[in-house]
């Protein structure tokens, strides 16, 4: 039997609520006269209002798979903002999904955050299908390669045939081109029976540009109080902020109680503005720890701001956020690697080994100091933070799909320097994260693309244009010219993986082998240190060079293990620093004797006492 709710907590769900007698239709929109359900096969049907706004109707003749829209004011038909489903696109009716119907009975109980190896994934490129089953079928060979955890781009439902997510319209509808719900579902419930963890990022800092009616008939869902670089902010704040939020953490509660999902990465929550006594973002944890227990759901940001206080720990687990994308770790190593200075890049052009190390040690390069790009404190001091606070990557859909031709590592640095970076990565104590097909040296672009029309679309590109001006290889109208389009189908179909490439060529069976390699050490000797647990860590730079010289980083557990890991960016050969007793664990150049060779790095391991003792029973 369905749970039967009562009238007032039917006014205060958001989405169609599937019971036993009926659907329980609900649309908050309080700057609406009048809303009618316009539900397929049935005659209009006018909608009570309540006084905080909620229009609330229980349709008898409705059930999971009914279409339905609503009617403004008489005259301005729209899908539902909380739709679970769009099958003909974001601009026709909804369907009724019966999310509840979608949870598994006995729940998969995910893995500790220190064995998280995450695969960062768009579903549309990344296989030929581009869709959920393309996803699936390529499950055992992430496995296989020392994946844990793949993450997928935004899924919520855009307007067109592609998007990369991040311009979300209808936040819990998943995208249509992907597959309908029940495929989504069987994605997850094959990639746990694999021991592999789903995370999905979710955007709530701002919608799309096309086919967005929620400021027709819910005004103050928006605030011009504050203002984000995608336009007016969402309203966090007030009695109508009380209801936005409400249907913000309903959606990540979705995610992960009805789906599955084991974690959510947050997009861009600097931009999320909200002067309450009690942030947004605290909420939103505080909900989905309370609500979801018996299993492991992580919850990680992206947030300029490096504000360490939300990555805080208590008695050893994450009292809000489990981490934070480690950008400050991406950039100072880029630029290390490339030799950049664009950009954001400029920030940490100036001492990029500096930053780097201090990333290495402390998770934030930025911890309150002056950030160059706007003059202003960025940041909060991070040094207490575990490793594990922080996810580091040298590629991802941001710095790789930003560029203006969309080029991986792999068209910038040579195979040597690709190594190093993918080493440091994989076996430095922080959570690592890798782009998809970057385990092969993947060197397909992934673009920019988005599938708008009309004004939207010549404003994108106009947009994407505009974005470059600034760099010296775009300076003129006619480099700029160069830039692909947005929304040329082209854009996006150059932009899907090549499967043959990564499977078949040398450059992919090599760096497949590598990446192999470097997660089975991981696994064997890195996660069981973050484990036990480190509790402090020390940097020295090495090399007559500053900028572009060696860094040596050591972390200890507070069992008395040193974890330490010698690298050289350098373009010549480095003195050996001084290396701790006990066992190596890496070498990228063993051929070089005495000293560190450009792109060489060692990884050394001093057991504490107890350890050994372990080991040596167990042997």
């Amino acid at each position: 039997m369905r749970q039967t709710l009562g009238t007032a907590e039917q006014s205060r769900r958001h989405g169609p609520q599937v019971l036993d007698h009926g659907v329980s239709f609900n649309l908050w929109a309080p700057t609406a006269r009048s809303v009618e359900l316009l539900e397929v096969g049935q005659p209009p049907r006018g909608m009570p209002r309540d006084d905080d706004g909620w229009y609330q109707l229980l349709s008898p003749t409705a059930r999971a798979g009914t279409r339905y829209q609503f009617r403004i004011n008489e005259g301005l038909v729209v899908p539902d903002p909380a739709s679970f489903f769009q099958p003909d696109d974001v601009g026709a009716p909804s369907e009724v999904i019966d999310t509840a119907a979608l949870r598994d009975p006995v729940l998969y109980p995910g893995r500790p955050w220190a064995e998280a190896v995450i695969y960062e994934l768009h579903v549309g490129t990344f296989s030929e299908e581009g869709t959920y089953a393309g996803v699936e079928k390529r499950l055992s060979y992430l496995r296989d390669l020392g994946i844990t955890a793949i993450e997928l781009m935004p899924l919520n439902d855009v307007p067109g045939r592609h998007n990369w997510g991040y311009d979300g319209v209808l936040l819990n509808a998943p995208n249509a081109r992907y597959g309908r719900p029940e495929d989504l579902k069987r994605l997850l419930r094959a990639a746990h029976a694999l021991d592999i963890m789903v995370y999905l990022d979710v955007v709530y800092n701002h919608f799309g540009p096309q086919l967005n009616y929620l400021h027709l008939y819910a005004e103050n869902f928006f605030t011009a109080r504050h203002t984000t670089g995608w336009g007016p902010a969402v309203n966090l704040e007030g009695p109508d902020g009380a209801f936005v939020r409400g249907f913000l953490i309903e959606n990540a509660l979705m995610w992960l109680r009805d789906y599955g999902f084991d974690g959510l990465r947050f997009d861009a929550v600097h931009a999320l503005k909200d002067d309450s006594e009690r942030h947004f973002l605290i909420e939103l944890a505080e909900t989905v720890r309370s609500q979801l227990g018996g299993r492991h759901v992580y919850l990680m940001l992206e947030n300029e701001a490096n504000q360490a206080h939300l990555l805080a720990r208590s008695q050893g687990r994450a009292r809000y956020y489990d981490a934070q994308w480690g950008d400050d770790f991406h950039n100072a190593l880029h630029v290390l690697l490339t030799g950049e200075d664009e950009g954001y890049y400029r920030a940490f052009a100036d001492k990029p080994l500096e930053h780097l190390a201090r990333s290495l040690t402390e998770g934030f390069a930025y911890q309150g100091e002056v950030f160059p790009l706007h003059q202003e404190p960025r940041g909060e001091p991070s040094a207490d933070l575990p490793p594990e606070a922080t996810i580091f990557f040298a590629q991802n859909h941001d710095q790789v799909g930003n560029r203006a031709f969309g080029e991986r590592l792999s068209r910038l640095v040579d195979p040597d320097r690709l190594e190093l970076a993918l080493a440091l990565v994989l076996l430095s104590p922080h959570i690592p994260m890798l782009f998809m097909g970057e385990e092969a040296a993947a060197d397909t672009p992934f673009l920019f693309f988005a599938d708008w029309t009309g004004e939207a679309a010549e404003l994108t590109r106009e947009g994407r244009r505009k974005e470059f001006s600034h760099f010296k290889a775009f300076a003129t109208p006619e480099t700029r010219a160069r830039i692909p389009d947005p929304c040329d189908e082209g854009t996006f179909l150059a932009s899907k993986l090549d499967w043959t490439s990564i499977e078949q060529s040398p450059s992919g069976t090599r760096f497949r082998a590598l990446t192999a390699q470097l997660l089975t050490v991981r696994r064997e000797k890195i996660v069981p240190l973050i484990k036990r647990g480190f509790v402090s860590a020390q940097r020295q730079l090495f090399g007559t060079d500053p900028r572009m010289g060696g860094v040596d980083v050591r972390w200890h557990t507070e069992q008395g293990d040193v974890l330490q890991i010698a690298a050289n960016f350098a373009d010549h050969e480095l003195p050996m620093p001084p290396l701790v007793e006990g066992e190596s664990l890496w070498r990228l150049r063993p051929h070089v004797a005495g000293g560190l060779g450009p792109g060489d790095m060692i990884v050394r391991l001093a057991a504490s006492a107890d350890e050994e003792t372990r080991s040596a029973l167990c042997g």
